[in-house]
């Protein structure tokens, strides 16, 4: 019996902010694959073509040198481009996937190295059967190298540019009074936790009152622990104003005066110059 399937995972931030993963269905993540295994077809040809002349002197060490590269290559291609671009092989960047950590964390070379190792396993008897049965019987379509390393392979969708200009604030921001603090406040943001605010305002319209109101509370009540303004700074000045307010310091920050668009979720956050 197939377990109920997602397509997104919601994974939540030690900041107690909650954020959606877009996964890569089964499909796509076959296409990367043959993209990736087209590669290292081209990559284990050239190998035999350069141990042709080893042939010549001793065909049993030609042959021992073709299988242990094609074996080098096979595992060794997925552990570098991974590791390389950060969750991305060829075929992966290709159709705009990446692997990372299913908790949300920061991916690390262990479980590159654990999922592309399994990958041997996943393939058998032919191309990906028991990784695609497995991938297709899992909540969140992971093969059995993701089951072990903790990880799962999510879509990067191309980001339009948001509209920047709301951004700006109602009024004049109080914040920007406290130049020190706004400083502070910059030092003490994390790049992911900035796109994710600026996420937060481009999407306000379509959340219903309630949770709106619960979701720019749980934010201005994160900045204001983690850097206090005097109160003057602060009175009159509603939730959802006070996080525009701090978009509008962290906005000036991270992107200057140039355009930005929230960083790609999953990717390792931080923001993109446009």
């Amino acid at each position: 019996m197939l377990l109920s399937r997602h397509n997104t995972l919601r994974v939540h931030t030690p900041e107690g902010i909650t954020f959606s993963l877009l996964l890569a269905s089964p499909l796509t993540r076959f296409l990367a694959c043959a993209v990736d295994l087209g590669c290292i077809i081209v990559l284990t040809s050239a190998l035999a073509y350069l141990t042709r002349g080893l042939g010549l002197l001793n065909a049993d060490l030609a042959l021992a040198a073709e299988l242990a590269g094609y074996f080098v290559i096979s595992v060794g291609y997925g552990m570098f481009t991974e590791w390389y671009w950060r969750g991305q092989t060829i075929g992966k960047r290709l159709l705009r996937l990446r692997v990372v950590d299913a908790q949300g964390l920061k991916l690390n070379f262990n479980q590159i190295a654990l999922r592309n190792l399994l990958r041997c396993i996943d393939m058998v008897p032919g191309f990906y059967a028991v990784g695609g049965a497995i991938c297709l019987c899992t909540r969140y379509s992971q093969r059995l190298g993701d089951i072990a390393a903790g990880t799962i392979v999510i879509r990067t969708p191309v980001l339009s540019a948001p509209d920047l200009d709301q951004l700006a604030t109602d009024k004049w921001n109080s914040l920007r009074e406290y130049p020190h603090l706004s400083a502070r406040l910059r030092q003490r943001v994390s790049p992911r936790t900035a796109s994710l605010t600026v996420e937060a305002i481009m999407r306000r319209q379509d959340l219903e009152p309630a949770q709106r109101v619960a979701l720019f509370r749980d934010l201005a009540s994160y900045f204001k622990e983690i850097t206090p303004f005097p109160p003057e700074a602060t009175e009159g000045v509603s939730d959802e104003q006070y996080v525009r307010n701090v978009a509008d310091i962290l906005f000036h920050k991270f992107c200057g005066v140039g355009n930005v668009v929230p960083a790609t979720r999953g990717g390792g956050g931080g923001t993109e110059r446009c």
